[in-house]
């Protein structure tokens, strides 16, 4: 793939265009906030930059995973914490894409689509985060309802979701094939959050841990069958992954710019910094992992798009991408020198922006793992 068809152009350039306009002026505000960024949210949902993966018949873009990687690698070029923010719905409906019933969808789609609300993904917990198995929640049936308890943490949008989708126990004995997925409502009973969790990066995208005590989930919220639930997460990660990688390497191009033209003004010794063999290689690093990061992506992207299991592809391309991102944002704050460690400048922000793609939604070391297991699969 070394040419986007035009009609993904124009939505590369026009998802450009909103970044420059309405996310980077205000990137630094919700960096020191901390505050979940409504007002862009609403904004970016009036021109179709969000909810972008919702099928067209419910009233959605119908985004194939290549436009939303353009759209993805955009958005968080301005600020990766609001792109998260305001993507985060295409993670947590996915589930419900993959498995949910024409009844489930067009009763919670209209949320997110009429109504403008948010959903968040709850996997991970205290004790369990690469290891998915390890997962201790629990739903257990009692005739026409499941009752969950546990507890999930680092739940990414969790602070001002309507509804979760929640990967609990149904059968605790069984491991990795006893695990079920559950559409639940923030508003039900037994249903808790925390205060924001405070963290490194991305302080747009809040985060909380979230309670479920004795809730009660008819049972026509379950989301396919029993002890589907591990299948369902993992063909969640097979598409949300590229769009993922992209994000990262939005924050790894914003730092070659960012440093390129720091280094082109800087002096020393008479003469730009980047004539100096020591920084100008740098630079040029980082600019190859940019463009193989990128073509990385968008091939998971096409294969995912093609109809094609892309398990391989989408985790080349998370692994390496994200930890383009953290290298070309460590460099550029090399590049910047002291001034990079100041938060008068952009790119201390974005090293620690960086941080969290070497670790959510599968970590580096869980790609690695996964890429393995794929060299040695049969057929």
């Amino acid at each position: 793939m070394y040419e986007l068809p035009e009609d993904v152009k124009m939505l590369q350039e026009m998802a450009m265009d909103f970044t420059q306009r309405e996310i980077m002026p205000r990137a630094a505000y919700y960096d020191d906030c901390e505050e979940w960024p409504w007002e862009i949210f609403h904004k970016a949902r009036e021109v179709g930059l969000v909810n972008l993966n919702i099928p067209e018949e419910y009233g959605g873009m119908g985004a194939t995973a290549l436009e939303e990687c353009v759209i993805a690698e955009s958005l968080a070029y301005g600020c990766s914490g609001i792109q998260t923010a305001l993507m985060l719905n295409q993670l947590a409906t996915l589930p419900l894409l993959i498995a949910g019933s024409e009844e489930q969808k067009r009763r919670y789609l209209p949320w997110i689509i009429d109504d403008g609300k948010v959903a968040a993904y709850c996997m991970t917990e205290p004790d369990a985060g690469s290891d998915v198995a390890g997962i201790k929640s629990t739903a257990i049936r009692k005739q026409d309802t499941y009752i969950l308890n546990g507890s999930k943490s680092w739940i990414t949008d969790g602070p001002v979701a309507s509804f979760f989708a929640v990967f609990a126990k149904t059968d605790p004995e069984a491991g990795h094939n006893g695990i079920s997925c559950f559409l639940v409502e923030r508003d039900w009973q037994g249903v808790g959050t925390s205060q924001p969790l405070e963290k490194m990066g991305q302080h747009a995208a809040q985060a909380c841990q979230v309670f479920f005590e004795n809730v009660e989930i008819p049972a026509e919220n379950r989301l396919g069958e029993e002890g589907e639930g591990f299948t369902i997460a993992m063909k969640t990660f097979d598409k949300s992954r590229p769009g993922v990688a992209t994000a990262a390497i939005g924050v790894a191009r914003r730092a070659l710019d960012e440093a390129v033209a720091y280094a082109g003004e800087r002096t020393a010794f008479g003469k730009p910094i980047s004539h100096f063999q020591g920084v100008g290689f740098m630079l040029a690093d980082m600019a190859i992992r940019v463009e193989a990061g990128r073509h990385l992506a968008y091939k998971a992207a096409c294969d995912v798009d093609n109809g094609g299991r892309n398990t391989m592809s989408a985790a080349i391309a998370k692994a390496f991408c994200a930890e383009a991102a953290m290298k070309n944002a460590t460099d550029a704050v090399q590049v910047f020198g002291g001034n990079g460690y100041s938060r008068e400048f952009p790119v201390e922000k974005l090293m620690r922006d960086a941080k969290i793609y070497q670790i959510y939604e599968g970590t580096t070391q869980i790609q690695q793992m996964i890429i393995l297991r794929e060299l040695y699969r049969k057929g």
